[in-house]
């Protein structure tokens, strides 16, 4: 009885029933939660976790394009791509990445810019993307990697075309080169495009027309084990090649200016006159391009950078000289076209040019000077300063400007290359903004003869020749003549150089006489010649000499002396084909320079009219 009195049955019904309750109740919230879970895993995310899945599974490797090929305009190879095999590292795939670089080292020996490369290319990769080492394998090198490729795990081996110019010293500045991408050009190019490529173009052409020659970047769809191991291709994207570029250069042309100017620090350009296409460019001296293209070392870079010569410096769009009496047909035209002289008209030349209200003499070349009744035509043939100076003075540094520039002098070209300089045409405005001060009488005699501040390349002499060519028109320089199978037109300008037939006649004619004139300053190269070249020599100071004092060369060092240039075309009764040329420290463009133009010539003339005229030189 008194047991019972402290028991409740009801109430422990109720509170088992309760606990069972609430027991039922966490099971089928847990029940719940885990089923909500299983659909939100299987339902809701089903398409981002099967993604997940399959991207560990399947991977997309970016598969290169071809680069396109570069052809001389007679289909001759400049260009091409060869087969070698690249050592890459798959980063997820090695077990102890600083110990594979040890080991690799051990085997390859390698150098320290090889180890920076790919370090930095590492951390901007994709996961599983292969990742470069060193490009273009050696027969030795494969074979230590094959013998050692068991404990070499991430190591792979893979077949890739390789940039080759088969003729790289001949064509160095004007094709450029390919290189492996670096930290400063990575930010500026489309990431999709450059997957899988590692190398661009540089410089000259390679770099101009990369969009053209680089291609489409294509895709391979592999499954992978584990371990990163590729087990099949699921689906391949093939690339698109790039385009091939033909240019209008002719490689018998070119090798002819570039053998010329052996043993010489120089520059030869030719054009064609009624095209605009290039037909040569040469700058020497050269340097292997090849070097270049699976990354150059510290010591080869080293000695072409500390090299006296500057074989990297491209002295066809870069060098910048005083054209000297070069320019005197162009000043010549503009004398005629201002009504400052007429080709009657004529000077007296004692040997120097003096200012109104100045001693000061301003010396002609040849020492007690040209004599009297000294014409246009006398002028140009003979290179006679003092009626330069007179002209010069009588037309005003203004029609100085607005003519040089017109035949194509401070200003670029607009050739289809990159980095081409500008050179100076000075100006008052010009001077004033530079210098700081007024322009001076002076300074006009000086740039009447091409001295003083004005600047040229060589190439600006070689379209400068071939507008006083051509008459008057404005066209634009080209390398390229197709890309692909479209050509490339050279632009020409619908404002030219007008003047009336009387002027042009005079100035070349003038020019004709240069060469075969009794008193032309290049005669020399007249000897056996079977067709008329229309040409100007030229001699640019290096030094100055003072007033009073004679130029004696054989008291300068050779790099103290004058510069050499000529600027000519050919034939001159129906031009097709215009050259400009500078030899640095040559002295003379009448024995150093024009001998140059007269082979250039001969080889044109040889290879478009081959019944008429001689073979071209082996």
């Amino acid at each position: 009885m008194r047991d019972n009195a402290f028991k409740d049955p009801r109430r422990e019904y109720y509170l088992f029933l309760s606990r069972l309750g609430f027991a039922v109740f966490l099971v089928l919230l847990m029940v719940g939660g885990i089923l909500w879970r299983y659909y939100h895993l299987q339902i809701v995310e089903h398409d981002r976790f099967a993604t997940q899945s399959e991207s560990n599974r399947v991977h997309v490797r970016p598969s290169p394009p071809t680069r396109g090929l570069i052809y001389d305009r007679n289909g001759v190879l400049l260009a091409d791509n060869q087969a070698g095999l690249t050592l890459s590292i798959v980063v997820e795939r090695a077990d102890d990445l600083d110990q594979l670089l040890k080991e690799l080292d051990a085997l390859l020996g390698l150098e320290a810019e090889e180890l920076d490369r790919f370090k930095k290319q590492a951390l901007r990769r994709k996961p599983y993307e292969p990742v470069p080492l060193r490009i273009n394998l050696t027969e030795r090198e494969q074979s230590l990697l094959a013998v050692n490729e068991y404990r070499l795990n991430g190591v792979e081996i893979t077949a890739q075309l390789v940039r080759y110019y088969p003729h790289a010293e001949l064509f160095s500045h004007l094709l450029g080169y390919v290189g492996r991408i670096n930290e400063r050009e990575l930010p500026e190019l489309d990431p999709v495009r450059y997957s899988g490529t590692y190398v661009i173009g540089k410089t000259g052409v390679e770099k101009f027309y990369e969009d053209q020659l680089l291609g489409q970047v294509g895709y391979d769809y592999v499954e992978t084990n584990a371990r990163g191991r590729v087990m099949r291709v699921l689906e391949r994207i093939p690339p698109a090649v790039g385009q091939d570029l033909t240019l209008n250069v002719d490689i018998r042309l070119q090798q002819v200016a570039y053998e010329a100017l052996e043993g010489e620090r120089g520059a030869v350009v030719a054009l064609d006159v009624k095209t605009g296409g290039v037909l040569a460019m040469a700058s020497r001296p050269g340097f292997d391009t090849n070097l270049f293209v699976t990354g150059i070392s510290h010591k080869d870079y080293n000695a072409l950078l500390n090299d006296q010569d500057h074989p990297l410096f491209d002295r066809v769009l870069q060098g910048q000289y005083p054209p000297g009496s070069t320019v005197k047909p162009v000043f010549g035209f503009a004398a005629l076209e201002t009504g400052v002289m007429t080709p009657d008209s004529t000077i007296f030349d004692p040997g120097f040019f003096r200012l109104p209200n100045s001693t000061h003499k301003y010396r002609d070349w040849k020492k007690g000077g040209h004599g009297a009744r000294i014409d246009l035509h006398d002028a140009i043939v003979q290179s006679c300063d003092t009626y330069f100076y007179t002209a010069g003075v009588k037309m005003g540094i203004d029609s100085l400007h607005y003519y040089g520039t017109k035949f194509g002098f401070g200003e670029p070209t607009g050739i289809d290359l990159p980095a081409e300089r500008g050179g100076l045409m000075p100006s008052r405005e010009w001077k004033r903004g530079v210098r700081g001060v007024s322009w001076y009488p002076g300074d006009t005699v000086n740039t009447s003869i091409g001295q003083g501040f004005m600047l040229a390349t060589p190439l600006q002499l070689a379209v400068s020749a071939s507008r006083l060519a051509n008459r008057g028109e404005i066209r634009e320089p080209r390398l390229v003549m197709k890309v692909g199978d479209e050509p490339v037109a050279s632009p020409v300008s619908d404002k030219p150089i007008v003047g009336p037939p009387e002027h042009w006649d005079a100035v070349i004619e003038a020019m004709r006489d240069v060469v075969h004139g009794q008193r032309g300053t290049a005669k020399i190269i007249a000897r056996d010649l079977n067709y008329l070249i229309a040409g100007k020599t030229g001699t640019a100071q290096v030094v100055g000499i003072r007033q009073g004092e004679t130029y004696k060369a054989e008291e300068l060092e050779k790099r103290q002396r004058d510069h050499a240039l000529f600027i000519a075309f050919a034939p001159a009764d129906d031009p097709e084909i215009a050259v400009g040329i500078i030899v640095e420290n040559g002295e003379h463009g009448s024995s150093t320079a024009a001998p140059i133009a007269r082979k250039l010539f001969d080889t044109y003339m040889a290879i478009t009219y081959p019944e008429e005229f001689a073979r071209v030189p082996d």
